[in-house]
């Protein structure tokens, strides 16, 4: 027995159907890093993730966001961040960037993963949208507001892991 998405309860035993997108076009990734002293974060919207997008985002970061400055980079054991090709990109910039590596299973030592999980409980816990679109609109406005000190959506790190 189908019960419409307008009622508000459902008996035991009974699951909630809700339309959702379907196909490759419902696929969005966010790649970004963290500005540990300024709590900044710079970002990127990928259809997929793979080590192209990657590069692509590493080269927006260290040409376009910090073009002279050195930058330590915290990174994971993604298969992107490892390939050969990112780590031929890395070694263009080594002059001015230190990766560091993490262990593997350990994400709990990069800071932006503390982030992330900021961003998934504002921008779309508890949300239903009605479109891939409305989710990313979601998004975009919580990633922005991190960039402005003063927004009630800004996530402090320096309040929380002096």
């Amino acid at each position: 027995m189908e019960f419409p998405i307008r009622k508000c309860w459902m008996l035991r035993g009974q699951q909630r159907r809700l339309p959702a997108a379907n196909g490759p076009e419902c696929f969005q990734h966010v790649i970004g890093a963290l500005n540990w002293q300024t709590g900044q974060v710079c970002w990127q919207m990928a259809d997929i993730k793979n080590s192209n997008t990657f590069i692509a985002f590493l080269e927006h970061l260290l040409i376009d966001q910090y073009p002279t400055s050195s930058r330590v980079l915290v990174m994971d054991n993604a298969p992107f961040h490892r390939s050969y090709a990112t780590r031929a990109a890395l070694s263009l910039f080594e002059h001015r960037l230190v990766v560091f590596w993490q262990p593997p299973y350990c994400p709990t030592l990069n800071p932006i993963e503390r982030f992330w999980k900021h961003l998934k409980d504002i921008a779309l816990a508890n949300h239903l949208f009605p479109s891939v679109s409305a989710l990313l609109d979601s998004l975009a406005r919580v990633l922005s507001a991190q960039n402005d000190p003063a927004h009630p959506l800004h996530l402090s790190f320096a309040n929380y892991f002096p």
